[in-house]
């Protein structure tokens, strides 16, 4: 019986400290599964014939970050695109090929530590950032609140809805996105208290229901990162007038780009074609 209990002990102790250094990872290494940068640009817009401007945006004094501008003769309304949580803005061109198709204005911007952009990136860092982005776009090119359209994908998502808390604008695209690190962490390790190691929050879910503008929901019921349901949750807390168009393909895929519906709803959503 003795050597069963120092069995069981032995087991317990193992097993913990497994436990315990799982959890001391995840702690100490969260920034780096959050954050995934890349500095080098895989491509450029020219190289796809896209006309636009290299910009560099001062978002604290000897602090800037990297963006492209692509301007349009035909309309003034204006996205300003968050990207997601890996790589850096030569890896969205196609979206914004499939953006100023509509003749609009696109704003791509990296967060700071993306691509050319200084620093680090942090949660408060990329939050700074976009309002950075946003603010240039009102004072350098005079373009109204109005006409300033969010899009946020994946961990962008979260970044557009804290964005539009912070100013007035013409509306939210919520694409691919999480209700908030911590839900989606408890998820990804169902077994570790998750909540309690985080250092980032990324709460969409708390900030959604006080957005002013219309929201724009869009997930795929395939999504491999990302639980659908979560697309769905986010849906049912934001304030009305809300839209949801459902995608096609896992998190990475974008054939939903050539989805009749998914072209039809974001023209509608951008062009305020839904009755707002």
């Amino acid at each position: 019986m003795l050597k069963v209990f120092k069995m069981m002990t032995w087991l317990f102790l193992v097993l913990f400290g497994v436990f315990l250094a799982i959890g001391l990872y995840l702690f100490f290494n969260q920034g780096r599964m959050v954050f995934i940068p890349m500095k080098e640009l895989a491509i450029t817009p020219d190289e796809l014939n896209l006309v636009f401007e290299d910009v560099l945006i001062e978002v604290v004094p000897e602090q800037k970050i990297h963006a492209w501008y692509f301007p349009s003769l035909a309309g003034k309304k204006t996205v300003l695109f968050c990207h997601g949580n890996a790589g850096n803005i030569s890896h969205r061109l196609e979206t914004v090929q499939f953006l100023t198709s509509f003749n609009v204005n696109v704003l791509l911007f990296d967060y700071r530590g993306y691509g050319r952009s200084d620093g680090k990136p942090s949660e408060a860092g990329v939050y700074e950032d976009a309002l950075a982005a946003f603010n240039w776009l009102v004072r350098e090119k005079n373009i109204a609140n109005s006409d300033i359209i969010l899009f946020g994908r994946s961990l962008g998502g979260a970044v557009a809805v804290e964005t539009a808390l912070k100013v007035p604008c013409g509306g939210v695209i919520v694409e691919s996105s999480f209700t908030s690190v911590a839900e989606l962490g408890q998820k990804m390790f169902p077994f570790f208290p998750v909540r309690y190691l985080l250092r980032y929050k990324f709460d969409s879910a708390a900030k959604i229901g006080l957005l002013s503008c219309p929201v724009l929901i869009t997930h795929s019921p395939d999504d491999d990162i990302i639980p659908f349901e979560m697309g769905r949750k986010l849906y049912n807390l934001a304030p009305e007038p809300k839209y949801f168009i459902e995608l096609c393909g896992s998190h990475n895929d974008r054939e939903y780009l050539n989805s009749i519906s998914y072209i039809n709803g974001i023209r509608k959503f951008l062009f305020s074609e839904t009755g707002n």
